[in-house]
């Protein structure tokens, strides 16, 4: 290619993306239009900006979010129940780059304020922010933000995408998720698929360490997809729009616009994951996780400059 078409393709994709840009901005500037209001507020997902300890030295430029995958049956409410999923995500908002730490949800760990507990009953004895303080004391990193989900919206999320596209080591079912199961290979995911994949526990070798990294899969290929798909028309602005209509926080669309601008950059190339270790156990008839607290404290010393984990850590 010449050096005159380089230089008209670097201006057209510069071009694109501002574009894009303004027409993020736009939706989430509209949001006081379109989000109800706070006596009928969404349920879907929650999105909550964490305390952070001042004294606690981090890059300025990776953004840390905790998300959440809620246990909340019908009536139950979505931010004090267990989480079934958890994974700390952190981005890069300079190159692209992007990590997932997983972290199983029966970790036996302090939870601040009360006895040590399975870490995901944090969010049931103080919410979002409760269980972000603990995450924090787990990986030594703390969450920007803590964002709930249900699974139903997750579906549907992955269903409006257009599915997704995942790598699995090992065949494996479930009698009552996936009676017939996910076949070894790279395999197609819908919705309710991406759904089963992520949380079917008993029947992995792994058990709660497998279902992690199968976590970890599912945010890859939803990346990848919203990578792919980036520059249909429409495609990032309706995305942004659809969960914003669903999302119950305090934030500002100025800050909302941050947020989305930094998750839409991620360079699926550039994510590392990894899950936090330990060994299975039984304490106060519990049977639970006993976190390596010194591997995870690694991972988050790690990733806390620039989002990106050793390999195979």
């Amino acid at each position: 290619m010449s050096t005159t078409r380089r230089t008209r393709a670097t201006r057209a994709t510069r071009a694109t993306r501002t574009l894009r840009t303004g027409l993020l901005g736009a939706v989430l500037a509209g949001t006081a239009l379109v989000v109800p209001s706070p006596d009928v507020a969404p349920d879907d997902v929650a999105l909550v900006k964490a305390q952070r300890s001042g004294a606690v030295d981090l890059s300025p430029d990776v953004v840390w979010i905790l998300a959440v995958g809620s246990d909340a049956r019908p009536g139950q409410s979505m931010t004090r129940s267990r989480g079934d999923a958890l994974q700390m995500v952190g981005i890069d908002t300079r190159t692209g780059a992007a990590s997932a730490i997983g972290i199983p949800r029966d970790s036996f760990v302090s939870i601040p304020g009360y006895s040590a507990n399975r870490v995901n009953a944090a969010m049931v004895l103080g919410g979002p922010e409760l269980l972000g303080r603990t995450v924090a004391g787990m990986l030594g990193v703390p969450p920007d933000y803590v964002m709930v989900t249900r699974f139903p919206f997750f579906e549907d999320l992955v269903d409006d995408i257009g599915g997704i596209t995942v790598s699995n080591p090992r065949r494996f079912s479930d009698s009552s998720l996936k009676p017939e199961g996910f076949a070894q290979g790279r395999i197609r995911l819908n919705g309710y698929g991406a759904m089963a994949f992520s949380r079917i526990r008993k029947t992995l070798a792994g058990g709660d360490f497998a279902r992690s990294a199968n976590q970890q899969r599912v945010l890859r290929g939803i990346g990848a997809e919203i990578r792919a798909k980036a520059d249909r028309p429409g495609f990032v602005e309706r995305g942004v729009l659809s969960v914003v209509q669903h999302m119950d926080t305090d934030l500002g669309p100025g800050e909302l616009f941050r947020l989305a601008r930094a998750v839409a950059r991620v360079d699926p190339s550039r994510i590392t994951t990894c899950v936090v270790g330990g060994a299975v156990a039984t304490i106060r008839g519990m049977s639970v996780v006993r976190p390596n607290l010194t591997q995870a404290r690694r991972l988050g010393a790690a990733a806390r400059g620039d989002a990106t984990l050793p390999p195979g850590c």
